[in-house]
């Protein structure tokens, strides 16, 4: 699968990514500094997920309702990076296919997963 992270995720999380064998690009090595929209249409052009800690793709998406390929905002702050990102890395492997479309919201010991198609 190809992913998206823009550069306030973890690198922890996107090694990880990598390690399974997914395709993902990652902002922080890239383009520091990105607009939101310009990260969010590079993801729908090029078919990725977006990973991302930041609220503000929920705004893009629901209110202004820009189209997105699927989004995982990760709402973790408190625990430990690597902890963090194990858990992502642990859910994007089980629910792999139901990430295509889907706005997801992980937090420690729940995630909310809304298809907004």
């Amino acid at each position: 699968m190809k992913f998206v992270a823009d550069e306030g995720v973890d690198r922890s999380l996107v090694a990880l990514i990598r390690e399974a064998g997914h395709d993902i690009l990652y902002f922080a090595e890239t383009d520091r500094g990105t607009d939101d929209e310009v990260i969010l249409a590079i993801a729908n052009d090029e078919s990725r997920i977006l990973i991302t800690r930041d609220k503000d793709f929920g705004e893009l998406v629901y209110r202004l309702k820009k189209v997105h390929s699927g989004i995982i905002l990760i709402r973790a702050d408190e625990m430990p990076s690597i902890t963090r990102s194990q858990l992502v890395a642990d859910f994007i492997q089980i629910n792999i296919n139901m990430l295509a479309g889907y706005f997801v919201v992980i937090q420690p010991g729940v995630a909310r997963i809304r298809n907004l198609r």
